[in-house]
């Protein structure tokens, strides 16, 4: 075996590990055969030499070797996936992934839990009276084989490699490693068995990348390990100085996602959708361009089937499809409490990691991973970025469970909104494109 102090050392120094090494070196850790402080160190090293693309699409290969690999080419359709690395009031996932199916395509997604002031498409689902996210491979490729639509929970068998490496990297502060990340995602899609990916890579004030360098770079990152690994696959660099749309919560995002299926959502979530949509079917070769995916991915919307396909999979997967048809049927809060704007003007920016915390704070999120969720509390945010509003007028509705959660909250959420006299220009919602070549 490899030693340990070996791999660690030549990583120090700014060597490359070949595939065969780091295969080595960390299927010993998984077997535990390598103490959690040498991986830890191996963890340091690599965060403060960083890897080289071949390098990281190898670590990324062995993460996904590590565990079951779903083979998705056997339905005659070529499956796709889409992946976002995390905002606020992100719910495209519930939008898009149903259009795509309804589109003709094989989508299965293993999606995961919120941490922190970004939602997870795991809890929103679960706000669904009976709603199943654990599915094991069989029933999940089952699924796929009838309707072409699953949204399951990351079990441990995928990539469990990752796993370990993660709860690691989250004790030793080598989280923000772009290498780190960028496999610690893919493996997990390489695992999942989808031939197409596209990647939507948040970027701004409620994003885990804050400035645009840091984004494209590892949206290239990705794109590159998918390539590598034989994906057809695309990156949007997305905004996240604002939510998507106006819910923050995991029932409200999902009576919102419903409300875009129907065709009466906000227009952000909806562009959004439709592009990712419209990326999915020119990869997997079912549109030649953007015009054609986006026109298909429209009338899919237009006519209702995206809708029904996410009734579909939500009965398929044991949910209560009547919370679908009405999405008052969801859990509501016992409480909901309108804020007045205190003064009239230009909405000029907002801080959406802030409210992405209030919302957390109300009860609709975790700080760490075992804490529990209530999916009926969270955010309305009524005016968009650049919207003239007037004194009085409603600015938030706060969905909580009593009255003492108010308390103080209208403070904290105020100053999550700066103001200005004239009209600010609205960000471009995809700031950039990285494919492949």
């Amino acid at each position: 075996m490899l030693d340990p102090r070996a791999a660690i050392a030549r990583k120090r120094d700014g060597y490359p590990l070949t595939r065969g090494e780091m295969e080595e070196f960390l299927g010993a850790a998984l077997r535990g055969e390598v103490p959690d402080y040498q991986v830890s160190a191996w963890l340091m090293a690599v965060c403060c030499r960083g890897m080289t693309v071949a390098e990281t699409v190898d670590l990324t290969d062995v993460l996904a070797e590590s565990g079951q690999r779903l083979d998705l080419s056997r339905f005659g359709r070529m499956a796709v996936d889409k992946h976002s690395t995390g905002g606020v009031g992100d719910k495209i996932t519930l939008v898009a992934a149903p259009l795509a199916a309804a589109c003709g395509l094989v989508v299965g997604k293993m999606s995961g839990r919120s941490l922190g002031h970004t939602g997870g498409t795991i809890d929103k689902l679960e706000s669904i009276r009976g709603f199943r996210t654990s599915l094991d491979p069989d029933d999940f490729q089952r699924q796929l084989d009838r309707i072409g639509l699953a949204i399951a929970g990351q079990g441990s068998a995928l990539a469990p490699l990752d796993g370990l490496l993660y709860a690691l990297r989250d004790a030793t502060a080598t989280v923000p490693s772009q290498p780190l990340i960028a496999s610690s995602i893919m493996s997990k899609k390489i695992a999942g068995g989808a031939s197409a990916i596209c990647l939507d890579v948040k970027v701004g004030r409620g994003a885990l990348m804050q400035s645009l360098d840091d984004a494209r770079q590892l949206a290239r990152t990705m794109v590159n390990i998918g390539s590598g690994l034989g994906r057809r696959i695309v990156a949007l660099v997305t905004d996240m100085d604002a939510p998507l749309g106006h819910a923050i919560g995991n029932a409200l995002e999902v009576g919102e996602a419903v409300d875009t299926l129907a065709g009466r959502g906000p227009d952000d979530v909806r562009e959004l959708s439709l592009r990712i949509v419209a990326e999915l079917l020119v990869l997997a070769g079912a549109e030649p361009d953007l015009r054609g995916g986006t026109a298909r991915a429209n009338e899919a919307l237009r006519a209702g089937s995206g809708l029904e396909k996410l009734r579909e999979m939500v009965a398929a997967q044991g949910g209560d499809p009547r919370q679908i048809d009405d999405p008052r049927e969801l859990p509501r809060a016992p409480l909901a409490a309108e804020l007045p704007a205190p003064h009239a003007g230009y909405l000029r920016s907002i801080d959406t990691a802030r409210l992405g915390s209030l919302a957390m704070d109300l009860g609709g999120g975790r700080r760490e991973k075992g804490d529990a969720i209530d999916h009926r509390v969270g955010l309305v945010i009524l005016p968009r970025v650049g919207d003239l509003v007037r004194a009085g007028e409603p600015l938030a509705i706060v969905h909580c469970r009593d009255r003492s959660q108010l308390e103080g909250l209208d403070r904290d959420l105020l100053a999550a909104f700066t103001w200005s006299d004239l009209p600010s220009p609205r960000t471009q919602l995809v700031r950039e494109v990285v494919r492949t070549g």
